[in-house]
């Protein structure tokens, strides 16, 4: 089975980053001009025309962003809004995410560790795995609220893990669902003030996002007597 996941796993990334350089030159014309009203409509309309497959694309891009762990989710969270507009943008993203989220947990818990191995290092996640923080029930939940709050954690790493530790199906599809909501309505409203035409409204979402995560870290890291947060990121590295 490890074989055959492997070759799939390079397989889907070509086509991923086939598809990828496709929607860039597909998009290009458009994009270069979204500065202007004309090119915002031309945009929109491009949109519109993709309808239905639109989304399958945009679903696709964004399974295979989760499953294949190493590609970054921001440029697919950035294409939402800018499809999709920022409310749109973050319900379509949000709900993917617990769609796949769902499907990784699950295929996780039937397949056992073979099937983590694959996809991570097999030292990496036997250290997670056997640390004595992430074996206990009581903070396991609370730990992973955290570390899915916290940028630059690999958020696509802990929902292949989660299928081995001690959590709860729905409440950690929740978690790792909605945790994420910060950084992807940073992206998809950044996004959505591209088409706009407004470039420096998206720094300011990403500013003013980062500042309350960093607030958050801070308030987290002063009342977090037993260093969890610290100790859990020491483990993930």
């Amino acid at each position: 089975m490890s074989k055959r996941v492997k070759a799939f796993k390079y397989v889907l990334m070509i086509m991923v980053i086939t598809l990828l350089i496709g929607l860039i030159v597909y998009l290009f014309p458009v994009i270069k001009n979204l500065s202007t009203p004309k090119g915002q409509i031309e945009f929109k309309n491009l949109v519109s025309d993709l309808g239905f497959v639109g989304l399958l694309v945009l679903f696709g891009l964004q399974f295979a962003q989760i499953f294949l762990i190493i590609l970054p989710g921001e440029p697919i969270e950035i294409l939402a809004g800018m499809c999709y507009g920022g409310i749109g943008g973050t319900l379509f993203i949000t709900i993917s995410a617990f769609i796949i989220s769902s499907i990784i947990f699950f295929a996780v818990r039937k397949l056992g560790r073979k099937f983590v191995y694959s996809f991570c290092s097999k030292e990496r996640i036997e250290k997670i795995e056997n640390s004595k923080l992430f074996k206990n029930p009581k903070k396991i939940e609370w730990i992973m609220l955290l570390l899915f709050l916290i940028p630059g954690t690999p958020k696509d790493l802990l929902v292949y893990i989660a299928g081995l530790l001690p959590l709860k199906p729905l409440r950690f599809i929740l978690i790792s669902t909605f945790a994420r909501l910060p950084s992807v309505i940073s992206s998809t409203f950044a996004g959505s003030s591209i088409v706009a035409g407004n470039w420096k409204y998206s720094l300011v979402i990403y500013a003013v996002t980062f500042a309350l995560v960093g607030i958050f870290i801070f308030v987290v890291n002063k009342f977090d007597k037993d260093k969890t947060a610290e100790e859990a990121m020491k483990i993930m590295k």
